[in-house]
């Protein structure tokens, strides 16, 4: 009896975690396919900074891709090393709002974040809003432009 306890409860503990892996994976009522691709694309994105995932950002960041930052402005090659030497370690952004537009072969999306990040050895949180571009090409979705706005006033 036990054992088919123990066994019961380590499938529903099982269940759940899956669950929890793929609740980012979920349909976004009132966007296209293309736009909770971008949408979803943006999230996972979020998640290789935090996990400092070089190699994802890198196939994913165009080579022509700007990065705009309250410290300066740079492209794809100085965007990874600033992540792979924790520089800037982007460790959790909480996403309050996204908005996208698609217009050609061009995705616009807009993250109103609260970002926790750690900056030259210093924790800090800051409101943001996040306007990334993506570049439709060969069937793949690469980025074209990140830029952080903080958001000054009451959030």
């Amino acid at each position: 009896m036990k054992t088919l306890i123990i066994g019961l409860l380590t499938v529903v503990s099982m269940n759940y975690s899956f669950a929890q892996e793929n609740k980012t994976n979920t349909v976004v009522p009132g966007y296209t396919k293309a736009e909770q691709e971008v949408i979803q694309l943006s999230k996972d994105k979020w998640q290789w900074m935090a996990d400092k995932n070089v190699d994802r950002l890198t196939a994913l960041f165009n080579d022509k891709s700007v990065f705009v930052h309250m410290g300066g402005s740079w492209g794809k090659e100085q965007e990874v090393n600033v992540i792979k030497s924790s520089s800037i370690w982007y460790k959790k952004a909480d996403i309050h709002e996204v908005s996208i537009n698609i217009i050609d072969h061009t995705a616009i999306l807009l993250n109103k974040i609260t970002l926790l990040a750690e900056v030259g050895g210093n924790e800090v949180t800051n409101p943001f809003i996040v306007t990334e571009v993506y570049i439709r090409q060969k069937g793949k979705w690469t980025l074209g432009s990140l830029s952080f706005t903080k958001q000054l006033g009451p959030q």
